[in-house]
């Protein structure tokens, strides 16, 4: 038999310092005043950028209507109006592969097209950004702007993008969308009474820190507070529900003493992780919630296998104390334990070093879950259950010595 390790020496301290931790986490939700919430929680304009240069305007001086639509392959523009045959003039990028050869062309199919060019013509027609503010009718008196994006140009940090939204009144969510070489970015402007902000005011504090036709707006959303207080409310419902399900399925296949170890096992996973949030000041999105929901399952798992084998020890060892039984079983998991986690923590760094945004903190919750889910299971759950069973048999000595 292998030696057994006393994991039953650490319950007493592991005790205490879970309680100040759980101090720790409710106090810093009180300090900092809830989570940081995200773009995903909060009422007003969400709005989605990217730092892009102007590369070529539009002008319609033609007699009939021309409208322009596009998508990442090509441009189509549609000439109609009284009088008039209606076409449409395709030009496909894989086609024109240059700005210069897609302009040249156009110019030569559509004689009422005015083109002005900002950029080298031989630019690859694939790096061309729309933005969803241009008005797709073509017209003399409003131009039709068309960005672009250099693969080489210098990255843009989220931190350059918070100190131009820094100017704003109401609070401001900044978040990033891929890489610092994408410049692409997602903002949130927060909705008050006093005013609602628009696409266009964003546009203008931006290009103002950045350069003059440098934004192009992607899409624009208007989140109102009651949808962001239903999602709210529903993170909360189904955290509520995950515990109750823990619950009662542990209830049913161990004992009650063992289910209610794993709830408190899993709320105190949650609270490390609530704790982690709001003193980083961590973002809190709609990723985050499913992160703690991640780990609660994570853990739970961790935990059942630790009831199983306790259940199993004490089958088999049926003279030996609880707390005896409580030692061998996790001795027993401890391998597997490490074993396992150590492979998800691999698979989950992986995702902490090559990603950014939301899915980095994504992955630096996990890691911190997957730390506490092997503490909780180790030390706390333990230390719970056997703390029950100790109580019970006090219990019932009093019982027999009062009969």
């Amino acid at each position: 038999m292998k030696k057994m390790i006393r994991f039953s020496k650490f319950f007493v301290p592991a005790a205490i310092i879970s309680c100040i931790l759980a101090a720790f986490s409710i106090s810093g939700y009180v300090i900092n005043k809830g989570f940081a919430l995200g773009v995903d929680f909060q009422a007003g304009l969400i709005q989605e950028v990217k730092i892009a240069p102007t590369a070529i305007s539009l002008r319609w001086n033609g007699t009939a209507n021309a409208t322009l639509s596009h998508d990442r392959r090509k441009i189509d523009i549609v000439i109609s109006g009284a009088g008039t045959e209606s076409r449409t003039h395709e030009f496909n990028f894989n086609e024109y592969s240059t700005v210069g050869a897609l302009i040249n062309t156009m110019q030569q199919e559509l004689e009422g097209l005015e083109i002005q060019t900002f950029v080298n013509q031989s630019i690859s027609s694939q790096w061309l950004v729309f933005s969803s503010t241009s008005n797709p009718y073509l017209s003399n008196s409003d131009s039709y702007i068309i960005h672009y994006l250099d693969p080489s140009n210098v990255p843009v940090d989220i931190s350059e993008v918070r100190t131009a939204m820094a100017g704003f009144t109401q609070g401001v969510s900044v978040q990033s969308m891929g890489s610092p070489s994408d410049r692409q970015f997602m903002i949130r402007v927060e909705d008050k009474e006093e005013g609602r902000v628009t696409s266009t005011e964003i546009v203008q504090v931006l290009e103002s820190h950045f350069e003059k036709g440098s934004v192009a707006v992607l899409r624009s959303d208007y989140v109102g507070s009651r949808f962001s207080k239903d999602l709210t409310d529903q993170a909360g419902i189904l955290i509520a529900l995950t515990l109750l399900v823990i619950l009662i399925y542990s209830a049913i296949r161990f004992k009650l003493q063992f289910a209610v170890g794993a709830v408190i096992a899993i709320m105190y996973d949650g609270l490390v992780m609530i704790a982690f949030m709001v003193w980083t000041r961590m973002e809190f999105t709609t990723l985050s919630i499913a992160a703690i929901l991640t780990i609660l399952g994570y853990s739970t798992n961790n935990t059942i296998i630790f009831f199983d084998r306790v259940r199993e020890n004490l089958r088999i060892n049926p003279d030996s104390s609880f707390k005896d039984i409580v030692d061998i079983s996790l001795t027993g998991i401890l391998g597997r334990t490490i074993i396992t986690t150590a492979s998800t923590m691999l698979a989950v760094m992986a995702l902490f070093i090559f990603t950014t945004g939301s899915m980095k903190d994504f992955a630096l919750a996990l890691l911190v879950g997957m730390t506490s889910g092997v503490y909780t299971t180790l030390l706390i759950v333990s230390g719970f259950v056997n703390f029950w069973q100790n109580q019970k048999i006090k219990r019932e000595k009093r019982k027999l010595a009062a009969g």
